[in-house]
């Protein structure tokens, strides 16, 4: 009780025992122990240097698009990312479209893409209806159709392990496939800038609305899913029978990759389900929530999937959600 007291008095609006379920896309998780709102860059910091000092527990939560919660909630702090404010100004001495842009962590990938296509900006097209927030793609290095968020980030501002705000070149925030040192480090993103290019309007918008339009036809977006569970497996290290056997479906990515949707469907592995969560007939790499799904069912799947893969292909996968902890 002294402990919520405390966090009440630092965290106006703090709250306990919120369902996880209703904030992720999976539609899976129980309680988190305590759950705040941060409407503010500053409310972020506020809620983390809480946590700390009362040595809990704490997990960064956006919109929910790439995280398995657990079934018995999280036992600390959710944060949940709403700091939703951005810039694309115009140069006030000609009064013409800058390409410079930034936006907080809360800020919708949708809302930036739409946004930025309004004004003729090019090079976030490829975000097409990706899901989640500003914050989520950074920290992830957010990628598709051979696109990825590193390409056009400038810097970063971010709290650091020890509740600094610090600000990263695109050099320090150390991008790699999935991942950056935000990822690898546990640092929050609070907002982000970026470099785009002047380009075609009507062009511009057009490729968002087609990587709109693949999602949707691509992907089980009817059913609750977490996005891809698995990263796309890096060509270089995967045998070289492997590469031949799969030449057609090799892709860029942004480097040569196998698709990992590939590879589950040449293992004939659509449709296999555990409990309510079942792999996706529609897109292999998604598993979807058919019902009631669990994340005790979640991770059997995952791992039944693993393992087959590994024996049919020789190849390990690794995952690309969350996970609570």
């Amino acid at each position: 009780m002294r402990e919520f007291e405390v966090l009440k008095q630092k965290l106006p609006g703090v709250k306990r025992d919120v369902p996880l379920k209703n904030h992720t896309t999976f539609r899976i998780g129980g309680p988190a122990q305590y759950f705040f709102v941060a409407k503010t860059s500053n409310d972020i910091a506020k809620a983390v240097a809480a946590a700390r000092r009362l040595k809990i527990p704490f997990f960064i939560l956006g919109t929910g698009s790439n995280v398995l919660a657990p079934d018995n909630g999280f036992p600390g702090l959710v944060i949940k990312i709403q700091n939703t404010a951005y810039k694309i100004p115009l140069d006030s001495a000609r009064g013409k479209q800058t390409t410079r842009v930034w936006a907080e962590a809360g800020v919708s990938m949708a809302t930036l893409v739409r946004e930025t296509g309004k004004r003729g900006l090019a090079g976030l097209e490829w975000a097409g209806g990706l899901p989640g927030t500003v914050g989520g793609a950074v920290r992830g290095n957010a990628g598709a159709f051979g696109g990825e968020i590193k390409d056009s980030i400038v810097r970063v501002e971010a709290v650091d392990e020890k509740g600094k705000r610090r600000t990263f070149s695109r050099k320090e925030c150390k991008f790699g496939y999935r991942s950056s040192i935000f990822k690898e480090k546990n640092f929050i993103v609070l907002s982000a800038s970026f470099k785009l290019e002047k380009g075609n309007k009507k062009e511009i918008q057009a490729a968002a609305r087609d990587h709109i339009r693949y999602r949707k036809e691509r992907h089980p977006l009817e059913y609750p899913n977490a996005g891809s569970i698995f990263k796309n497996c890096d060509l270089a290290k995967v045998p070289k029978a492997l590469r031949k056997e799969m030449q057609d479906v090799i892709k860029v990515d942004p480097f040569p990759v196998i698709p990992t949707a590939a590879l589950i469907a040449r293992a004939k592995l659509q449709g296999l389900r555990v409990g309510d969560v079942q792999v996706s007939e529609k897109h292999p790499n998604y598993m979807v929530n058919l019902g009631n799904a669990r994340t005790k069912d979640v991770l059997r799947l995952i791992a039944n999937v693993k393992k087959r893969i590994k024996k049919k292909f020789g190849v390990d996968l690794e995952e690309e959600i969350s996970f609570p902890h």
